[in-house]
């Protein structure tokens, strides 16, 4: 997680140095836009709304630490939709409370509220209606467990039907680990319901899909080559298979492709994360992989695509193997999915 955090005065830089030790592991960085001591925190010389603007597109979390105020005015310009908007927090300079602004359930701004609250000793101020009413928050049970929405607008209709008290129906095709909670017991023939799955069905009359997002990408390619080669082959692949992107957790190549513009921003097209792994990883593993002897001479790794793909997958199997053309190789790994209503997000 990248996780951009602001304070405005001496007291809030102290507190913000506090909050950077909750995300231990995270990409943190620390700035102070104050004409007093900053403690040592990165200066801010630009106006806040520039820095704002920069952070929305840069961080996944942004906390301001001082009063919610500023936080409100700094995001207002740059709010999207909470499925991209980032998570936004407000914690006040003394670190007595903390605010989940914006993008409280998708973002993760709830969640972060109490795990930053319950490190620093600050009260998590959590206002969404299924929270504080120890309903299932629909929205965050998907990006807890890896599942896509399909329509924001039908997860307000369910979210709304929860609190409502009206019957919800459940329909899934992949284990649950776990109770299911009461709200999603309702009959097979609710009018409302969630289906978790990866055909496409709508048994209920208005139907939220949640798809589980069970592949993983190993993609190779050779110097240089642009992205739109890039999305031309991977959609090639998927169609191959029958799969959609919807479907994709994450990607993966070899480290020497880290910096390709191309791949990069590939993955950022599509919002999902890109891990790199050396040689010596990739070689490492056991399995029937493909062989070229072409690519081995340049990268000491006889497929890059599909060790990639299975090294980062979990438990994963080859969906597809090595499908190549354009100065492109693309593998797709299928994992092993199951969900959990008792799942939190790390």
């Amino acid at each position: 997680m990248r996780v951009g955090i602001i304070a405005f005065t001496t007291n809030g830089c102290r507190t913000a140095l506090r909050i950077a030790g909750v995300f231990d592991g995270d990409e943190v960085e620390l700035f102070a836009k104050s004409t007093s001591d900053e403690v040592g925190l990165t200066h801010v010389d630009v106006p806040m709304r520039a820095w704002t603007k920069d952070a929305f597109g840069r961080y996944d979390a942004i906390v301001f630490v001082g009063a919610i105020g500023i936080a409100v005015r700094e995001i207002a310009p740059f709010v999207v939709s909470k499925d991209v908007d980032p998570a936004v927090l407000s914690v006040d300079e003394r670190g007595r409370f903390c605010i989940p602004v914006l993008s409280g359930h998708i973002g993760g701004a709830n969640s972060l509220a109490v795990r930053v609250g319950t490190s620093i000793g600050a009260v998590p101020v959590v206002t969404t209606a299924t929270d504080i009413n120890g309903k299932v928050a629909i929205d965050s049970f998907a990006v807890n467990n890896d599942l896509t929405i399909g329509s924001l607008h039908a997860a307000k209709d369910v979210a709304a039907r929860i609190l409502a008290g009206d019957p919800v129906g459940l329909r899934c095709t992949v284990p649950i680990v776990g109770e299911v909670p009461p709200e999603l017991c309702g009959p097979d023939d609710s009018p409302t319901g969630v289906y978790i799955g990866v055909e496409g069905e709508s048994p209920f009359e208005n139907t939220l899909r949640l798809i589980p997002r069970d592949l993983v990408l190993g993609i190779g390619c050779k110097r240089g080559t642009p992205q739109e080669d890039i999305e031309h082959m991977v959609a090639r692949a998927m169609e191959s298979v029958g799969v959609t992107m919807d479907r994709v957790r994450a990607a993966a190549s070899i480290d020497l492709k880290k910096d390709e513009v191309g791949l990069l921003g590939f993955a950022a097209e599509h919002r999902i994360p890109i891990s790199f792994y050396t040689a010596d990883e990739l070689n490492a593993l056991e399995g029937d992989f493909s062989r070229s002897s072409f690519v081995q001479s340049v990268t000491t790794v006889d497929c890059v695509c599909e060790r990639s793909a299975i090294m980062h997958s979990r438990n994963g199997r080859l969906l597809l193997r090595k499908f190549a053309g354009n100065g492109v190789t693309v593998a797709i790994a299928e994992e092993d999915f199951s969900v959990s209503f008792q799942k939190v997000r790390k």
